[in-house]
């Protein structure tokens, strides 16, 4: 997360969950974090730079699915208070 940034934004709660194998790599489904992150984005990159699980689980380049309030978008989506931001990997079928 870019900190010049992240100084300007105000502190958010906000819910994170985590499935699948990312729940497992991590060790919890969920946690509430507070955080100046301004989108998806800078949340997860504040999240993989809290230790190696979690850079491990969440790395760039690693497919990693998000939704915000249930709903999929993109990492360039805004945070807004109070907002669930989920991650998961891409589901495959058989």
């Amino acid at each position: 997360m870019d900190e010049r940034r992240a100084s300007l934004g105000p502190i958010l709660t906000v819910a994170v969950k985590y499935f699948a194998s990312i729940r497992e790599a991590i060790g919890c489904a969920g946690e509430c974090i507070e955080t100046r992150a301004l989108t998806v984005r800078d949340l997860r990159d504040q999240l993989i730079s809290q230790d190696g699980a979690r850079a491990e689980a969440l790395a760039r380049g690693r497919a990693v699915r998000v939704a915000l309030d249930q709903v999929m978008c993109d990492e360039s989506v805004h945070l807004v208070p109070g907002c669930e931001v989920a991650f998961f990997p891409p589901v495959t079928g058989g």
